[in-house]
C-alpha cells in the first residue's frame, strides 16, 4: 500500500497535466477560429462601399468589434489651423500623422487623418498650403477608435504639442474643437493632396499565431503523457525484477 500511494499521486498529476494541456491546445483552436472570423469580417467592411459615419445619435454604441475599419465617409469643411501632428512609423519611413478637424453642418466635429508627411519636407504647414481644401469636401477612408493610452514607453504631452498616439478627445480638448466624434477617420489613399499627406497607408493585420501555440499544447499533453507511460513501465520492470514469482504489492 505504501509503494501505492506514491503511484497513485504520480497518476492524479500527471493526469491534471495531461487535462490541462489538452484544454489549452483546445482554446487556442477555438480562439484561432474567433481570430479568422474577424479577419474576415475586417476584410469585407475594408472592401465594402462607404457609408455614412455614424453620427451623433450612434456614437455611444461606437465598438472596436462592429465598427472598426468600416469603410465610411463624411462631409464638412476643413479647419486647417487646427490640425495636430501624431509621430508614426510607416512603410514611407518616420515622420506624422496629421489629423485635421472636418467640421461637420451641425457644427459637430470629426478627426480624420488626412495621411502622413515627412519631417523633412512637409511637416511645416506651409509646405502643404497648396493642398488645403477651403470649399466643402467628402472624405472616405477606415473608421477608427481613439488611442488614449498613448504610444509604447511615451504618453501624449498637450502642453508642449507633443503626440505619439491619437487621443481623440486630449486632441479635440487641446484644440478647443466642443464636441467631437469619439473616433476618427483614416483617409483613404484617393484622398492625397498635392504636396502631401499621402493617405491610404492605414495598416491592418492581425497577429494569428494560435494554431502553433495550440499544437504546442497538445505536444506538451503527449510528452505528459508518453513520460507517465515510460515511468509505469520502469516501475512494472522493477516490480517484476524484485518479485521472480511474479507477484506484485
Amino acid at each position: 500500500m505504501r509503494r501505492l500511494l506514491p503511484r497513485l499521486a504520480l497518476a492524479l498529476c500527471a493526469l491534471s497535466a495531461f487535462a490541462g494541456f489538452f484544454a489549452l491546445g483546445t482554446w487556442q483552436l477555438e480562439r484561432r477560429a474567433w481570430k479568422l472570423d474577424l479577419i474576415e469580417r475586417v476584410d469585407q467592411r475594408v472592401h465594402a462601399p462607404a457609408i455614412d459615419a455614424p453620427g451623433p445619435g450612434q456614437w455611444p454604441r461606437v465598438n472596436r468589434a462592429d465598427d472598426e475599419y468600416r469603410h465610411v465617409r463624411a462631409s464638412g469643411r476643413w479647419l486647417h489651423d487646427r490640425e495636430t501632428l501624431v509621430q508614426a512609423t510607416t512603410e514611407l519611413g518616420s515622420g506624422y500623422w496629421v489629423l485635421t478637424p472636418l467640421r461637420l453642418a451641425d457644427g459637430r466635429s470629426l478627426l480624420v487623418n488626412r495621411g502622413f508627411v515627412s519631417p523633412a519636407q512637409q511637416k511645416e504647414r506651409a509646405a502643404r498650403r497648396e493642398g488645403e481644401a477651403v470649399e466643402a469636401v467628402t472624405v472616405t477612408g477606415l473608421l477608427r477608435l481613439t488611442e488614449p493610452r498613448g504610444a509604447l514607453l511615451r504618453d501624449n504631452d498637450p502642453g508642449a504639442d507633443r503626440w505619439y498616439s491619437r487621443d481623440v478627445q486630449a486632441i479635440a480638448l487641446a484644440r478647443g474643437l466642443g464636441e467631437v466624434a469619439p473616433y476618427f477617420v483614416d483617409a483613404d489613399a484617393d484622398a492625397t493632396a498635392p504636396g502631401g499627406p499621402v493617405g491610404g497607408l492605414t495598416v491592418i493585420a492581425f497577429a494569428n499565431n494560435h494554431l502553433v501555440y495550440a499544437l504546442t499544447w497538445y505536444a506538451l499533453a503527449l510528452m505528459v503523457a508518453g513520460a507517465t507511460w515510460i515511468v509505469i513501465r520502469q516501475e512494472r520492470r522493477r516490480a517484476d525484477e524484485g518479485n521472480p514469482d511474479g507477484t506484485h504489492d
